[in-house]
Formats: C-alpha cells, structure tokens, sequence
C-alpha cells in the first residue's frame, strides 16, 4: 500500500462544500438516480458537513422531493433483483444496511413478481450448475446452494430449483 498521502503535505485534499454550493450539488446527485438519507449524509460527511447543518440538507431535500425512502426502496429492489439478479435477502439485508425501515422494505419487495423470481431463480440455479466443474455431486449441490445463498435466495427455493434441475 502506497503512503505518498501520508508523506505528501502538497497532496491535492479532498474539496469540502461550502452549505450554499451543497444544496445545490446534492440536488444533482439525487436527481441523477434514486438517493436514501443514508447515502446522502455518507455524501456531505465525505465532504465535511456534518451534525446539524447536514441534517437540515437532507430535511431540505425531503421536503423538495428530491429524497423518498419509499421511491428508493421500490426503485433499489427492482434494479437489484432485474440487473444484478439478487435475492429478496440480499435486498432486505442491503436496505437495512441503508438503514430504511421494514415497512419500506416490504413495499421495496413488493416490486418483484413471484413468478419472474422464481423463473429468476432457476435460471441461475441452472447455469451455476453447468458453469460448476464439481464431481462429486454431493459438493457440486452444495457450491451451487452456497451461491444461490450469497445472491440472496431462500432456502427452501433453492432446494425447489435444485429438484427441478436435477430430481434425485
């Protein structure tokens, strides 16, 4: 790991915002893609707001529509789950992690159709099975439920794919 930053006093630093040039620049960093408080307030702390001042800003940007918690969990378990292929535990567990209530992650949740989830699932249960170069079938079943696991699937629904794929 390299110290130049440590050793370095002429070191370009990170710019801090003034309140009047945050507001806004946050306004653009919400409207470019659904925002959470969570990762507005990561936003002005890297930029050295912090405490009162940026509790106001992110109150402002409620109050502007700039920032829905709701919107975010909506739009945030639709792109997850279609892009990225995650399961509703990844999800949930992400959204907690952004620190969005329950309520919010269920109506997130509510995004995804069984159905297409379900369909989801067993075309990565299928293609994590062929892409798996495991003979022994025992430790080839439990990498394929290990990933399916770590991409936030159930566990009971793996096992249905799982049977679906390959009936014992």
């Amino acid at each position: 790991m390299s110290t130049w930053g440590k050793n370095n006093p002429d070191q370009y630093l990170k710019k801090n915002w003034t309140l009047e040039e945050a507001k806004g620049k946050l306004e653009t960093f919400c409207a470019y893609q659904e925002r959470c408080a969570w990762e507005v307030r990561r936003k002005l702390f890297d930029k050295g707001i912090q405490g009162l001042h940026a509790e106001n800003l992110v109150e402002e940007m409620f109050k502007d529509g700039f920032l829905n918690e709701e919107r975010f969990a909506r739009s945030f378990a639709r792109g997850k789950f279609r892009l990225k292929k995650w399961g509703r535990n990844r999800i949930t567990r992400e959204l907690k992690l952004r620190e969005i209530s329950p309520g919010q992650i269920q109506e997130g949740l509510s995004e995804i159709d069984p159905d297409e989830y379900f369909d989801t699932l067993l075309t990565q249960t299928e293609k994590k099975w062929e892409k798996t170069k495991e003979k022994d079938l025992y430790k080839k079943r439990y990498l394929v439920i290990q990933y399916l696991v770590d991409k936030g699937f159930e566990q009971d629904l793996i096992q249905e794919a799982l049977e679906s794929i390959q009936p014992q």
